[in-house]
């Protein structure tokens, strides 16, 4: 009777043993499954940093000053140079882009980038140089070049400084 009792106990923590072993072997898997997942949803730094400036473009295209201006880093330090002509931070930024482009008698016209050069010099900097080119509503078209700095905050990347100038 002892004998068949431990059989039957051996019988009983065998099924436990394969049980335990068969739910670790579907957790390691499933952590597999959703690590992997979890790796091919992150975005390279270029390709976050391509989304803030397609934000940018979207927003301009838009007419919404305020969203365009999402992409800088909201700051008094924040540095906009335009042909001979600085700005610092990000309030009088905005202010100028309205002036020149919402004040009475302008436009905003269409934004594109039609080249962009994205160089991470870090896991938080990065170099930015493109083209801009404008189409408005009364046919002309400004163009011209410009490089950018970005910083990686908590909250993304964001433009510290632009140096734009137009042909």
């Amino acid at each position: 009777m002892v004998l068949y009792l431990r059989c039957q106990q051996f019988g009983y923590l065998r099924e436990m043993t394969n049980l335990i072993t068969r739910a670790g072997v579907a957790a390691i898997a499933l952590m597999f499954v959703v690590g992997t997942w979890s790796v091919a949803q992150q975005k390279t730094p270029e390709e976050e940093i391509r989304q803030v400036l397609q934000a940018q473009v979207d927003a301009w295209n838009f007419g919404d000053l305020e969203s365009f201006m999402a992409g800088y880093w909201k700051s008094p330090e924040l540095t906009f140079f335009s042909n001979a002509a600085e700005t610092k931070g990000w309030q009088p930024t905005l202010d100028r882009y309205k002036q020149r482009y919402q004040g009475e008698g302008h436009a905003m016209g269409k934004l594109d980038f039609p080249a962009l050069q994205i160089t991470v010099l870090s896991n938080d900097a990065a170099f930015v140089w493109g083209q801009f080119h404008l189409k408005m509503p009364d046919g002309k078209e400004p163009h011209g070049m410009f490089t950018l700095v970005l910083r990686k905050f908590p909250e993304g990347w964001k433009i510290v400084h632009d140096h734009s100038s137009e042909e």
